[in-house]
């Protein structure tokens, strides 16, 4: 007999919520794992599989029975085992009853706190189809599912109705019940093609078996399968299938039996945005648009259907005639919206709340238009174009093509720019504001839209961290988080030499409601640089690396990275690790020094030749790395504050820093405050 099993585990539900189905995948499959290995079950590889209908494990190897364990339990303290009388004391007698043992089976322990009354048992391993129900049970119950629902007369609850389950180890079912359905070997196929029960002779064989019944279980393998129909029926009609990577995972959860349908639509719509088509056809119809070789839209789409049809042109009349009325619905909004100009919709931004405690998207729109001036003439852009850009950045939220979709905020709001004569930078702002939309997104690409961007980002944080509202956990309501790493890009990917201080500070200016400016500044400024750290790790630094710069106060963001690149650099060099040990031994004694040391230094008190030595080089150190650091080279400044590193070693090998004399003990002492003053200049090496 082996002493492996596969193990096999499907859940069979009404249709699954396509947006979670990855995740309810997964989290089974971890969940289970988890659950063998805290049983101490050791198994082999594994593989998870979604569809609309079902969720399911495969787990190869699975040990069939636990290994047997020595439990050992220590009681009390041997001194503690007898009273005075030389019999087993109460509490010695309750740890042998605890241990279902009696007193003289109890045995001792020693250790190097003392010897201690101990109790050693073998406990069997118990077969793996006794505990895979209780594991898999657990697992269910921590699905992250966000609200359960309850069906028939069970007080059973899922994310959805379930009507089937299979629990197979081996080719053997493991009598278990969940949500009151015994478990069995028998799935179902494609609810149309292949509705009849299914029996599944084995774990291996479940993919195979639900294909021949027109299911492919696999969610890769059916995402893969629907790109390449997509790509294909795209080339077809001379175009390129536009793949949206989550719509396309959610197309992928809606189906079993992926089959790619062709579809047209009336040519004059293409006279619309092409941003309004492609949005009407993926957010209300789940269609893949179809885009020529130059990125303009073609009058057709590709849905994926869930059924091969023995009549597919029903199928696409049927998809034609239900897109028709969204596109028309499309241009009359645009139509609608386009009577009005942008700059007519200004005051209705008084009306759309932003906050409640900030008022009026209005409100916010004024103060994005001040912030924006003022940053556009330090940094030397059109403070005219930043003014008209402010104060038409959230027109767009009032028009109707927005309502209906609000992803093409940002979008419609240039194309109306545009159409009104607006500037074509002011109109390109509009979109640019809400860049990046993601991590590692695009960035604004001209200077108006920089500065907008900028501006708007820094008033949604500072003014929602003035009314308390700060992000905890995964909770982040005004994508705060967003907001401040797409700062710091936008600063650091452009080389803006801005100062978060500052920038907090002049947006803090802008709020005329009651707050605590500095408590706020300081929250904001924490908050940021938190984001920098992850920025900092993502690109390949140390987090050593970056408390080095933090220690030193850097709050310039292009600064920041050019001191960590140093750094990183530095770090490399054999002299690195010996300095900042240096540097550490100098920080311990300074702990010792007087207040403002460094005012005791006296050249006079200098008599140890080394210590005039190390004095004589940290002078032509100083004269070398100034020049060095007021041009940012801070890479070569560090290199010239390595050669301080001999002089340093002979230093501590040679001088009796904490002399007798309290006049020569603090000149040495402020010898080394003057040393580790030069090197928190750039980072404090120490953190290295």
């Amino acid at each position: 007999m082996s002493d492996t099993h596969d193990l096999l585990f499907e859940l069979g539900c009404e249709e699954l919520p396509p947006t979670t189905l990855i995740t309810l995948r997964d989290h089974l499959l971890k969940g289970i794992c988890d659950g063998l290995v805290e049983a101490n079950l050791r198994y082999g590889n594994t593989h998870c599989f979604a569809t609309p209908r079902r969720l399911a494990v495969w787990i190869e190897d699975v040990e069939i029975i636990q290994a047997d364990e020595l439990v050992e339990k220590r009681g009390p303290a041997v001194a503690a085992a007898y009273d005075s009388d030389g019999n087993p004391s109460k509490a010695a007698l309750g740890f042998a009853r605890g241990c279902g043992a009696e007193f003289n089976d109890l045995g001792t322990l020693k250790t190097d706190k003392g010897e201690w009354l101990s109790y050693e048992k073998l406990e069997k391993g118990q077969p793996a189809k006794a505990l895979i129900p209780g594991i898999i049970e657990k697992a269910l119950n921590h699905l992250p599912i966000a609200k359960r629902m309850r069906w028939g007369s069970s007080n059973d609850a899922f994310v959805r109705p379930v009507h089937w389950v299979i629990l197979l180890f081996g080719t053997e079912i493991i009598n278990s019940t969940f949500f009151g359905i015994t478990a069995s070997n028998n799935s179902y196929g494609h609810r149309f093609h292949a509705p009849e029960s299914l029996v599944i002779t084995s774990p291996n064989s479940y993919n195979k078996q639900l294909k021949s019944a027109h299911v492919i279980v696999d969610f890769d393998e059916r995402k893969a399968l629907i790109k390449q129909q997509a790509n294909q029926s795209a080339m077809a009609v001379n175009g390129v299938a536009h793949i949206d990577a989550e719509l396309l995972d959610e197309i992928t959860a809606l189906v079993e039996l992926p089959v790619a349908v062709t579809g047209s639509f009336d040519e004059h719509f293409l006279e619309l945005p092409k941003e309004v088509l492609i949005t009407t056809m993926q957010i209300n119809q789940k269609y893949f648009p179809v885009l020529d070789t130059k990125g303009s839209l073609l009058p057709f789409f590709i849905t994926i259907s869930n059924i091969q049809s023995t009549n597919p042109a029903s199928v696409i009349h049927g998809n034609e005639r239900v897109i028709r009325p969204r596109l028309s619905d499309a241009e009359f909004f645009w139509r609608q919206d386009l009577k009005t100009t942008l700059a007519e919709r200004i005051p209705s931004l008084d009306n759309v709340v932003f906050q409640h405690k900030l008022g009026s998207v209005g409100a916010k729109t004024q103060r994005v238009e001040k912030l924006s001036v003022e940053l556009a003439k330090q940094l030397g852009h059109n403070p005219e174009l930043a003014s008209r850009a402010a104060i038409l950045s959230k027109t767009d939220l009032v028009t109707d093509m927005v309502g209906e979709f609000p992803s093409l905020q940002g979008v419609i709001g240039r194309y109306y720019a545009l159409q009104n004569t607006e500037d074509a930078e002011v109109a390109t702002a509009i979109q640019e504001q809400y860049l990046p939309k993601q991590a590692g997104g695009e960035l604004p690409s001209t200077k108006t839209g920089l500065v907008l961007a900028l501006s708007d980002k820094l008033d949604t944080v500072v003014g929602i961290f003035s009314v308390g509202l700060i992000p905890s956990g995964d909770k982040d309501p005004f994508a705060l988080r967003r907001a401040s790493l797409g700062v710091l890009r936008i600063l650091i990917e452009n080389q803006i030499e801005l100062d978060l201080k500052k920038l907090i500070h002049l947006s803090c200016l802008q709020f005329t409601h009651n707050f605590d400016e500095d408590n706020t500044k300081i929250k904001v400024l924490g908050f940021i640089l938190d984001r920098l750290k992850g920025y900092c790790l993502n690109n390949d630094f140390r987090p050593e690396q970056f408390t080095a710069i933090m220690s030193v106060n850097c709050t310039g963001p292009v600064d920041f990275m050019r001191r960590i690149e140093a750094v990183k650099s530095f770090s490399l060099h054999d002299e690195a690790a010996s300095l900042s040990e240096a540097n550490k031994r100098i920080q311990n004694l300074l702990k010792k020094a007087p207040r403002n040391v460094s005012r005791l230094f006296d050249t006079k008190k200098l008599t140890d030749s080394h210590e005039i030595a190390l004095y004589k080089k940290l002078q032509t150190v100083e004269a070398d790395i100034e020049p060095l650091i007021k041009q940012r080279k801070y890479i070569d400044a560090l290199k010239v504050l390595s050669t301080l590193k001999e002089p340093i070693d002979n230093f501590f090998e040679h001088v009796f820093i904490m002399a007798d004399d309290e006049n020569i003990k603090n000149t040495r002492l402020a010898l080394l405050s003057k040393i580790h003053a030069n090197f928190i200049k750039i980072a404090d090496i120490s953190m290295l």
